[in-house]
């Protein structure tokens, strides 16, 4: 998932960024009024860069086989030596600077207000802004100095603010209205991008109701704080969760002992067991929920799991009054209108449409997957099973089945993707397709566990062959970011000289980190899950455009994960998965009878997968486009059983506590993962089916999709691409044969 940057001078209203998910982030999101700045929730460069201790600790992937690049790179790195004053004085001079900036923008004479002194200028200040802010907020994500991460997150609140207010100046609005009407008077020609900027700018203005009464644009101001600092402490609780639950090696039976050496051991007194703390982290949850035979064990580790964020629950229900609140005052009839009037689906009844079809196609498949399940239990556990299907079954009778009807054991096919050898093999496969090179810096970061890299055009032949910087975060860490996700840090764009300035980005994940005399492998899902979130990565890196409000993955948030979607079809092809593949004892391939078998796993139980994300779509709009009276946890309860076939236990869970995305910006948006997997499935059998690995359809793909970023309408981007208009016909076929089982959409 991409991070969503909060941007300030462009208005907008959406809810703050969180890291993905299921598995991934994505894409900018403005909440501000019209110049620069971003903020990241939910990181280079050269040889001389310097991390401090106190951002990263330590682990390393080798990448023995790295190329080298004689070229000195023509932006010099980010220095990460800020101190929590740094930070706080720091942003309070951003602020400062940026209200005087649109003060000089909003006294303009009429005369004066035209494309480069009002658009232009706010658009550059916007970037410069961004590149100075982005750094400071990040912190609160990544840094194990607990008071680094306080200042990073009140920095994080005053540019919130900061943008809420700077979104909120009708005096800035009306310059950037001045502009418009002596644009249109004087013929000025524009190019495309410069025009889509204008049509932008301006709707944000309208968005953020800047034609609204000078009282109603107070309260709507006001409200958009109340809503800001309500997803804030939401994110907040959710990156700072260090809770555990505690087992008995006895209760455990069934988690690989990979897994259990990494847990925390307390020895117990007065002849009582040993006890093993177990993290929420995934690497150490997810193997009880698919792993431990003991159906009690695994309850106590999901309730546990959905329990973990309780404070959570008042917050996301202020946070959908708020939202309420604010659409009613815009004059939307719902918030989930508000949200999708500026995607590609457009209108909230459309979303309706789309998922209640999906389900409907879905659950004939997903009632066959359950039966065949309760099956499977009921064989397991004879006359101790009460016939049910509860949460806590779905992950352990998965992987259980693909054992039974595949002979594939998840614990044998994990031998043969270590990540020492997975991740290189990924970069590697990465560059040869897209035509790049990563060039990694070792001075100063040999013991921490970031890895950065210089990007370059292959064969690169002069300094404007360089494209950006990179790091890749991979181990778990007390406080930092629990999932996988991508941060596009700083956007590329055209400085003020005509210079670029180029793109950072960041690979955020927690995969198992080795111990001593044993070497770290990753799930098949885990490859999958690293090869989408690098689709983002060079999302990031690879898009070219003049202003950084369209850089990278700044596209409709319903095709944001498109791209990265149709990558994770390679995690799936022989070809490539002999490429990442190589045991960790005995050095070999997987085998031509492995992989038929990790394929076919691809399709097993799919209607079930993929009822999951349509509960999580349907209860984002359930709560987007009506007012639910209903206690949010027994809604939970109640639309994941009838949506998704599965049963909660006795007492409703507080899983909608857990829920990042509907305050991270993905509010009326969770659709968009099933929305962009239409695109997807035409996009990969289209150009890729027939050679995945081939560099000239590398090269169309980062050409038509990648580099316009969303400069342009996103469907031209498709059109040029594809040949033609995109349809379904790929993404339906999909479906009939059980396809796409993505553990990262």
């Amino acid at each position: 998932m991409v991070t969503l940057l909060i941007k300030r001078f462009v208005p907008s209203i959406s809810s703050p960024s969180s890291a993905h998910s299921l598995s991934s982030r994505i894409t900018p999101l403005r909440v501000g009024a019209f110049a620069a700045a971003s903020i990241v929730l939910s990181v280079s460069y050269s040889a001389h860069l310097t991390l401090p201790r106190r951002l990263f600790s330590t682990s390393h992937v080798s990448f023995p086989t790295m190329a080298t690049v004689n070229l000195t790179p023509p932006q010099e790195p980010l220095a990460w030596k800020h101190t929590p004053e740094q930070i706080r004085d720091k942003t309070n001079e951003l602020i400062r600077d940026g209200r005087k900036f649109l003060d000089t923008i909003a006294a303009l004479p009429e005369d004066k207000c035209s494309f480069d002194t009002v658009f232009k200028a706010l658009a550059l200040h916007e970037a410069e802004f961004d590149t100075l802010s982005e750094p400071l907020s990040f912190y609160q994500n990544v840094s194990p100095d607990s008071k680094l991460r306080d200042a990073s997150n009140e920095a994080e609140k005053l540019l919130r603010d900061f943008g809420i207010e700077s979104s909120m100046r009708l005096d800035v609005f009306q310059a950037l209205k001045r502009a418009d009407k002596n644009i249109r008077a004087q013929g000025v020609g524009l190019t495309s991008e410069e025009a889509r900027l204008v049509e932008k700018m301006l709707l944000d203005g309208k968005r953020a109701g800047l034609d609204l009464s000078d009282t109603e644009r107070e309260k709507l101001l006001e409200t958009k704080k109340k809503l800001s600092e309500t997803c804030l402490e939401f994110s907040k609780n959710f990156n700072e969760e260090k809770g555990t639950i505690s087992f008995t090696k006895e209760e455990l039976k069934g988690v690989p002992e990979d897994v259990i050496s990494q847990y925390s051991r307390s020895t117990s007194v007065g002849g009582q067991p040993d006890k093993y703390a177990v993290t929420f982290k995934t690497p150490d949850i997810f193997p009880i929920f698919k792993s431990a035979q003991n159906p009690l064990t695994r309850q106590r580790a999901s309730e546990a799991y959905e329990n973990r964020l309780t404070q959570n629950v008042p917050l996301l229900r202020r946070a959908i009054d708020l939202r309420w609140e604010i659409a009613r005052m815009l004059g939307y009839e719902t918030w989930a209108d508000y949200i999708v009037e500026v995607k590609m689906i457009k209108t909230s009844p459309n979303v309706m449409q789309f998922l209640d079809n999906l389900v409907k196609k879905m659950k004939v498949i997903g009632e066959k997957d359950r039966v065949a399940l309760l099956k499977l239990k009921a064989e397991e556990l004879g006359d101790k099973s009460d016939g049910k299907f509860y949460i806590w079954d779905y992950r352990y009778y998965d992987r259980l089945y693909i054992e039974k009807t595949l002979d594939l054991d998840e614990a044998k096919i994990k031998e043969y993707f270590p990540v020492d050898v997975v991740v290189p093999a990924i970069l590697k496969i990465y560059q040869d397709l897209l035509g790049v090179v990563f060039v990694e810096i070792t001075k100063d970061v040999d013991r921490a566990d970031v890895q950065v890299f210089q990007v370059w055009n292959k064969d690169p032949q002069s300094p404007s062959d360089f494209l950006g910087y990179t790091y890749l975060d991979l181990f778990p860490r007390e406080s930092k970011y629990g999932h996988a996700a991508v941060w596009p840090l700083i956007s590329g764009f055209t400085k003020k000289d005509g210079t670029r300035n180029y793109p950072v980005t960041a690979m955020v994940a927690n995969l198992a980190k080795p111990v001593p005399g044993k070497t770290a492998t990753m799930r098949h899902d885990d490859v999958v899950t690293f090869f989408h979130e690098m689709g983002h990565v060079f999302h990031g890196l690879l898009s070219h455009v003049t202003f950084n409000r369209f850089h990278g993955t700044s596209v409709a948030r319903d095709f944001v994960e498109a791209p990265s979607q149709m990558l994770e079809n390679w995690c799936w092809e022989p070809e490539v998965l002999k490429l990442m593949s190589k045991h960790v004892e005995t050095g070999e391939i997987l085998s031509d009878d492995l992989i038929d078998k990790l394929i076919k796993s691809r399709y097993v139980n799919a209607g079930l997968y993929f009822l999951r994300q349509l509960f999580f779509g349907k209860f984002d709009m359930e709560l987007h486009t009506k007012l639910v009276d209903k206690d949010y946890n027994e809604l939970w309860s109640d639309m994941r059983e009838t949506i998704s076939l599965v049963k909660s236990g006795q007492e409703h869970t507080a899983g909608p506590g857990t829920f990042a995305h509907i305050t991270g910006g993905y509010d009326a948006g969770y659709y968009g993962y099933m929305y962009s997997l239409v695109f997807s499935a035409d996009m990969y059998k289209t150009v890729f089916a027939s050679n995945p690995l081939s560099p000239d359809s590398g090269k169309k793909y980062r050409d038509s999709i990648l580099k316009p970023g969303g400069s342009r309408d996103e469907m031209d981007s498709l059109k040029e691409f594809l040949g033609r208009e995109p349809n379904p016909e790929a993404f339906l076929e999909s479906l009939e044969a059980k396809q796409f089982k993505s553990p990262s959409a």
